[in-house]
């Protein structure tokens, strides 16, 4: 033959970018799996240095639908779901227009505010204390709307609905698992409109796989260690990690 072959890329080509992804997925699973949030928060930021936006944002869900699925039995029925509602049906329509937005945003402007989002995130938890009456149904609306536009934007729900389960439920048990049971629905959504954008490629879904062992471990010891230190470092541990993660990443996207 004359023509010239075309070759390629394999997973071995990808070795430094699957090293730092194994890294960053167990620290964003042990993570999540202690605070009942975190996950995309750590990952995305991470993601955006060496992947497109619409690649990292596509990892990020796949991951993030998967570890909610695997540890389903710890969180599922602990929160009834009819007060979730206004957050779950807003949030698919948040999605939908946030991930036209993801293909507009250059990576500097999603490195930007991705870190944005970690910090406003961590400043929500330093500032909001439980509520002795339950919020107006407009604000769940509302929380629904704003965390759905930021999962299809930059696959990161987390912000807003962080502060709402800290401010509408007192227990860590009780607000750590309202998190996850919302994070389920969100990611699901995330990941059905990320495939219909075609944002899930052959690279995406390499890393995605090769993840899932560092995911189950760190989702494993993320929960052993809130059933030993959960009530005490609870708020402590995620503030301080993030809030150096969100710092460390907007002062790269700016300088």
């Amino acid at each position: 033959m004359t023509g010239l072959s075309v070759r390629r890329p394999s997973a071995v080509t990808w070795l430094p970018e699957l090293l730092l992804i194994w890294a960053v997925v167990l620290l964003a699973s042990i993570l999540r799996g202690f605070t009942g949030f975190g996950f995309a928060l750590v990952a995305v930021p991470v993601f955006s240095l060496i992947l497109p936006p619409t690649e990292a944002v596509a990892l990020s869900a796949l991951l993030t639908l998967s570890i909610s699925v695997l540890g389903i039995r710890s969180y599922w029925g602990v929160v009834p779901l009819r007060p979730m509602l206004p957050l779950l049906l807003m949030a698919v329509v948040g999605t939908v227009i946030g991930t036209w937005v993801v293909t507009a945003l250059s990576t500097d402007s999603f490195q930007l505010w991705a870190g944005l989002a970690v910090i406003v995130a961590c400043l929500g938890m330093v500032w909001s204390r439980p509520l002795e009456r339950p919020m107006p149904a407009a604000i769940g609306w509302l929380t629904g709307l704003v965390s759905g536009l930021m999962n299809g934007a930059l696959a990161i729900p987390g912000p807003p609905v962080i502060v709402y389960a800290m401010l509408n439920e007192p227990r860590p048990e009780r607000s750590r698992a309202l998190m996850m049971t919302y994070f389920l629905a969100a990611s699901l959504v995330a990941v059905v409109s990320f495939f219909v954008a075609g944002f899930i490629n052959q690279r995406s879904m390499v890393f995605f796989l090769s993840a899932l062992p560092a995911l189950y471990l760190g989702d494993r010891l993320g929960y052993y260690l809130f059933g030993r230190f959960g009530n005490a470092l609870y708020r402590r541990i995620a503030l301080a990690g993030l809030l150096a993660l969100g710092i460390s990443i907007v002062l790269r996207a700016l300088l």
